[in-house]
């Protein structure tokens, strides 16, 4: 249930508490677990549930959120349902200098939210270009991408020197973005999803796993990216539209849980 095509569906599976348990035990600790889930349903349940108790107790006496990646930065916002709606010159720039503030020496690669940037345009690409220029900073963020049959929801890097789309995301949530049913009716599939692309991309030296809101929540994507030995894990979200619900803390619980287990620096960017 936790790989396609099911697991393109529910959240919160009990797998995710492998990193919970055994923090750093990477491939193993995922095998341990999966063994353990099993036997809590068998005759063998008391021991198995007090060893695992044992081992939560452990880790929990232990745990330490998973670090940073050096020079890298996540920048949170509080812009709410604007943030890719309002598509200004006044908006962008507004964003640009929100980034330009938060660099430095130590953090020259900046991430920016799910959707920051509205519409993938050329407009939109010379504005920061040019915005960057002088600065030794590379900004990814949130953008889509549209066309004839839906549309991408991406994640771009942009630097003085030029930008490219970094990261296609595997999997939109089904039904509100993802609707490939719609072509059948004569509309669009909405939300493109691409379930076997790009599970670590490259960025200078560094392999990264990127992980777009809906794909926190689901087990498949991150252990596909964790088979291509990421360097670390960006994860970005726009959770504007999950006011008082726990939505968001739940996505940075679980995509930290995972950092945990295959112990991977972790930086996150959210909208609110």
């Amino acid at each position: 249930m936790a790989v396609p095509p099911f697991g393109i569906t529910g959240w919160a599976h009990p797998i995710t508490a492998a990193g919970v348990v055994f923090p750093g035990w990477g491939w193993w600790g995922l095998a341990v677990t999966t063994a353990g889930l099993a036997g809590l349903v068998s005759r063998l349940w008391p021991a198995v549930a007090i060893g695992l108790t044992a081992f939560w107790v452990w880790s929990a006496a232990f745990w330490t959120d998973p670090k940073l990646p050096e020079q890298w930065r996540g920048v949170d916002l509080e812009l709410g349902a604007s943030l890719g709606r309002d598509t200004s010159m006044v908006r962008h720039r507004d964003l640009i200098a929100t980034v330009l503030d938060r660099a430095s020496d130590s953090a020259r690669r900046l991430i920016l939210p799910e959707s920051a940037l509205g519409f993938w345009t050329p407009t939109v690409e010379r504005l920061w270009r040019r915005g960057l220029e002088g600065h030794d900073t590379t900004v990814l963020a949130g953008a889509a991408v549209v066309d004839a049959a839906g549309y991408d929801n991406v994640i771009v890097a942009i630097s003085a020197g030029g930008s490219r789309i970094l990261y296609l995301e595997r999997m939109p949530v089904p039904g509100s973005m993802w609707q490939p049913w719609q072509p059948l009716f004569g509309g669009n599939a909405g939300a493109k999803s691409h379930i076997f692309a790009n599970p670590v991309v490259t960025l200078g030296s560094s392999r990264v796993a990127v992980l777009i809101c809906y794909e926190q929540l689901i087990v498949w994507p991150v252990l596909q990216s964790m088979l291509g030995g990421p360097d670390l894990i960006v994860a970005v979200g726009n959770g504007w539209w999950t006011k008082g619900t726990s939505i968001v803390a739940i996505q940075r619980a679980s995509t930290a849980a995972w950092a945990k287990l295959f112990a991977k620096p972790l930086v996150f960017s959210f909208n609110n």
